[in-house]
């Protein structure tokens, strides 16, 4: 092709290499080229599998000169956060103390199955320190950076799968999102992020950070990519007990059926305060061009995030006892100190948590039986500089590293599915972002929403200028 690859989306790149105008190596190669090139301006990529990526690459190309039918994700590249198990690469988790592990045996499931759909994996990415992280700043292998600009974060802490789909070095990448991980790199990075119902994708050859909160899940930069790998995803994994038993519920199919009959209403109370009016309009933009008029509100939600946390810390902490018994000194210590703190609650504390998510998700329900999808914002701000360690909340300073999640995790909290949208203003270089949100197992409306909204043009999902 005499035009260039990299601004394609994945079904694009798809199509040109079904009717013989491209080929895979020449699609891998390029990506490569680009990691190699602009990698180090973004930080999204800790790894590269270069190797891997053109065998795979050839291996479709010979296929498709046999006449094989190709896979729904053909040739398109893909990275994962380093969380992921990858063979023959130790699985990070973003920690000093996980490089020393030995390689992975075997793929995670999901790594499996994007390849099965002929997906190619060009590499393991960049986030925070075990999942703990909300600005995609990481002490032992440098921050990930902002695509739009890049002396602000990505958010985090999928920080460098937001920056690798936002930067154009891949059109798909998988993140993990426990209290905002997927969404709130989504919103900074200007893409599209997809958080699916808790228990609907394996977490199989993942490492975990809170078993009850954890989600896996893909970006992109178009609604179409984000469907297609997610239904590339789905299906029942006996490795994963937690996982739901669930039969394949396709997405793809409905993406073009328009918003007729949904009933849509944006969220208010906790939702509707707090941070930058931008994060606001950003939501009312998206209510006016859906015609939504109503407002709805999930009571005691601030309760709910005060849960969320205590059990994240607490999770946390017990997952993490042994290490930072033996090598405290090798963590971040921001992550250190909350884990240490977490470690140090009182049991009785998270029995009452546990107790408000029952009560939180039965109230939620039954909003949610009353209306198809609601809308709010991901983040308060758009994204902060890198190093800026406070922004403005409500009239007072507050941290940034635990407060980019306010409106994320009361939703994760009780395992709702969300799709995050890129929202722009005239004028503004950085993105904001809004969650659509549905009742457990309807990832196909908030996908049908996200899809409505960017055919209009409301969502966009471009490449950083300085890396068209």
């Amino acid at each position: 092709m005499s035009a260039p690859l990299h601004p394609l989306h994945a079904h694009e790149l798809r199509a040109a290499l079904v009717r013989g105008a491209v080929s895979a190596r020449e699609i891998a190669e390029t990506a490569l080229a680009r990691i190699a090139a602009l990698n180090a301006s973004l930080g999204a990529f800790t790894d590269v599998t270069a190797a891997r990526a053109l065998a795979k690459a050839d291996e479709i190309d010979a296929r498709r000169a046999q006449g094989e039918a190709l896979g729904a994700l053909a040739g398109a590249p893909f990275a994962a956060k380093n969380l992921y198990d990858i063979a023959d690469l130790p699985t990070r988790a973003g920690s000093k103390i996980n490089r020393e592990r030995a390689p992975a045996r075997f793929d995670a499931t999901l790594i499996a199955r994007m390849e099965a759909a002929d997906a190619i994996l060009v590499g393991a990415l960049n986030m925070g320190e075990y999942a703990y992280d909300f600005t995609g700043e990481n002490v032992h292998d440098g921050p990930a950076r902002n695509p739009h600009d890049p002396a602000h974060m990505t958010g985090g802490s999928s920080g460098g799968s937001g920056a690798a789909v936002g930067g154009g070095l891949v059109p798909i990448a998988l993140g993990s999102d426990t209290n905002g991980s997927i969404r709130v790199p989504a919103a900074l990075c200007g893409v599209f992020g997809l958080k699916p119902t808790y228990g609907r994708l394996s977490r199989a050859g993942s490492f975990p950070f809170v078993a009850s909160l954890d989600h896996l899940g893909p970006f992109a930069r178009s609604v179409a990519d984000l469907a297609a790998s997610y239904d590339a995803m789905q299906g029942a994994d006996a490795d994963d007990p937690a996982q739901s038993p669930r039969p394949f519920e396709p997405t793809v199919p409905t993406l073009e059926a328009g918003l007729k009959s949904l009933r849509i209403a944006r969220l208010g109370g906790y939702f509707a305060h707090g941070g930058e009016p931008a994060a606001h309009e950003a939501v009312d933009r998206v209510a006016r061009a859906l015609n939504a008029e109503r407002t709805v509100e999930f009571a005691e939600s601030e309760r709910a995030r005060a849960a969320a946390y205590l059990i994240t810390m607490v999770e946390g902490a017990a997952l993490h006892a042994d290490r930072l018994r033996a090598r405290a000194d090798d963590f971040d210590p921001a992550v250190r100190d909350r884990l240490i703190a977490g470690a140090m609650l009182p049991g009785g504390w998270v029995v009452k948590a546990q107790k408000l998510r029952r009560w939180y998700r039965d109230r939620v329900a039954e909003i949610l039986r009353e209306v198809d999808v609601v809308l709010a914002p991901v983040t308060p701000t758009r994204a902060p500089l890198i190093g800026q360690t406070t922004f403005m909340l409500d009239g007072r300073d507050t941290l940034v590293r635990p407060h980019m999640g306010v409106f994320t995790q009361p939703i994760s909290f009780i395992g709702l599915p969300v799709a995050a949208i890129p929202m722009w203003s005239e004028g503004e270089r950085l993105p904001l972002g809004v969650q659509i949100i549905a009742a457990p197992w309807r990832e196909d409306l908030v996908l049908r929403v996200a899809r409505a909204l960017e055919r209009e043009g409301v969502a966009r999902a471009p490449i950083g200028a300085a890396f068209v």
